[in-house]
């Protein structure tokens, strides 16, 4: 398994690359800053490493304690951390949930003052207005996802074929 300085400087030496194969499929403009941006957030911030107590881990701050409970559920190195696509949006869905309730809160708080809160057509138009945007950003996740896994992958398969 790769430590977490070789994950650190392989997410950000190749972040180029990703944005530079994204500016060729997009020709351009804004979307592969958002390709770019989300792969060295998912290397630096929200790899599948949120598992364990890891450099990730570490880098959230005063706001680690959200990824306790994730780390209780998930065992190291198993699909729903590491695995294509669902360790990706099993990070998302568990941040949603959290920021679901936030939102929850805000929502009884403002319907208990009387005031309206139209977060359901908000979002509609969010999602409709920028679905381009989103693709991009869950893009640069998994690719940032994949760049971690297959790195762990490629750095055990090294250390066994060296012993």
């Amino acid at each position: 398994m790769a430590s977490g300085a070789v994950h650190d400087r392989l997410i950000l030496w190749t972040a180029p690359l990703v944005a530079g194969i994204t500016w060729q499929v997009t020709g351009g403009g804004h979307l592969p800053w958002l390709v770019m941006g989300s792969y060295v957030f998912s290397g630096l911030m929200f790899s599948g490493d949120l598992d364990i107590r890891s450099r990730q881990w570490q880098r959230w701050g005063w706001l680690r304690g959200l990824w306790i409970p994730y780390q209780k559920c998930c065992k190291h190195r198993s699909v729903w951390s590491h695995g294509p696509i669902v360790g990706t949006l099993g990070r998302l869905i568990y941040l949603g949930l959290g920021l679901g309730i936030i939102l929850g809160v805000g929502l009884g708080i403002s319907i208990w003052r009387g005031e309206p809160w139209p977060l359901g057509s908000w979002l509609r138009h969010w999602w409709h207005t920028y679905q381009r945007e989103w693709l991009a950003v869950g893009v640069g996740l998994e690719l940032g996802a994949w760049n971690h896994s297959l790195s762990d992958w490629l750095s055990s398969c090294w250390k066994k074929w060296r012993s």
